[in-house]
């Protein structure tokens, strides 16, 4: 069951757009991006947050900075990340970032935290990958001691060890709220739930429904650990247009390189036409006209007890035009029926 209030957000990995047929520039891009987090909370959107990604097309290396430009731009929307690579970063270094950016933000910070489904951070920071697990464990908990505690002396095999280290400025008590990142390995799930943090499963393919599984295993674990429920939520990809048709095609001109490059890196199965009506109509991309995509979200916040909703609305060269439609549409016309379908079924409950 949804415990906590329902939100909407919007989730960006940086990527390059076009305009009128021309690809913009990174700087171009990056601009683009605060203009955006604008254009998101004047529709009435919860929630902008960004990636980490260090590959070509993709402009999201400094997630703190850009938020915190994000953040003096706005003045309600909450802000954070959609990932921050925990492994190859400092946990010291991120405290002061985000502690910063919840400061410059009055409060509205907010983070991802994930162990990288793109592994590219690793050898640009010197990390090695058969260190996957212990970097992540290690630095995790770490960080959410600086987070809860005043004082941290710790001692562990990823950095150098902190002797009554205080920290300055301060998080709020108890520190930013920070979820645990989740794509399928039921670990991850037992780990948040460890720490008593907020899951947010990455559903990018497939039916949603199937980590129904994973769900209840969290809550399984949260009551064994000791833990209050926390929130969940679900970070897809999609794209809202003012007709089925529109979005459609439209998602399909983007997504098909996009998807065919993934299959050749990472072993996925070649995209094709018929796939991808197949994900439209029960997996995992939530692409179409308002109705359709608020009633698509409405049936996996119901199914999975949802309390958050994130939609990646950028891919690879989709012409601003469509991107700022899309967050127009979610905010003014999804968001809102959502929400209504929802309080209709739980007065029938």
């Amino acid at each position: 069951m949804r415990a906590h209030a329902f939100a909407m957000g919007l989730n960006s990995f940086g990527e390059v757009a076009t305009d009128n047929g021309r690809t913009l520039d990174d700087a171009e891009t990056v601009r683009l991006l605060v203009e955006e987090a604008r254009l998101a909370e004047a529709a009435g959107l919860d929630i902008f947050s960004i990636g980490e990604h260090y590959r070509p097309g993709h402009v999201d290396s400094a997630a703190p900075v850009l938020l915190s430009a994000v953040a003096t731009a706005t003045e309600r929307i909450r802000v954070g990340t959609s990932v921050t690579v925990l492994s190859t970063n400092d946990p010291v270094r991120l405290h002061h970032e985000f502690s910063t950016l919840d400061a410059v933000s009055n409060g509205r910070a907010q983070l991802v935290l994930g162990r990288a489904s793109a592994t590219e951070s690793f050898p640009l920071f010197g990390y090695d990958l058969t260190d996957y697990e212990r970097l992540f464990e290690e630095k995790l908990e770490l960080f959410m001691r600086l987070q809860r505690e005043e004082k941290v002396t710790w001692t562990g095999t990823t950095r150098a060890p902190l002797v009554d280290q205080e920290l300055r400025p301060r998080m709020r008590p108890g520190g930013v709220p920070t979820w645990i990142g989740v794509g399928g390995s039921p670990n991850s799930v037992v780990r948040a739930a460890r720490y008593g943090l907020p899951l947010m499963l990455a559903v990018v393919g497939g039916r949603p429904q199937r980590f129904g599984g994973h769900v209840d295993l969290y809550h399984r674990a949260l009551q064994q650990a000791g833990h209050d429920p926390q929130p969940i939520g679900q970070h897809s990809l999609g794209l809202v247009a003012d007709s089925d048709e529109e979005a459609t095609e439209t998602w399909w001109r983007y997504w098909e390189p996009v998807a065919r490059q993934l299959a050749e890196e990472r072993g996925f199965y070649e995209p094709d036409r018929r796939r991808y009506e197949a994900e439209l109509e029960h997996g995992a991309l939530f692409v179409g006209s308002p109705e359709t995509v608020a009633r698509k979200i409405a049936t996996v916040v119901r199914d999975l007890g949802l309390s958050r909703f994130d939609l990646k609305y950028d891919i690879m060269h989709l012409p601003r035009r469509a991107r700022a439609r899309t967050i127009e549409l979610l905010g003014r016309e999804v968001a809102p029926r959502v929400r209504e379908i929802l309080s209709k079924e739980a007065t029938h409950v």
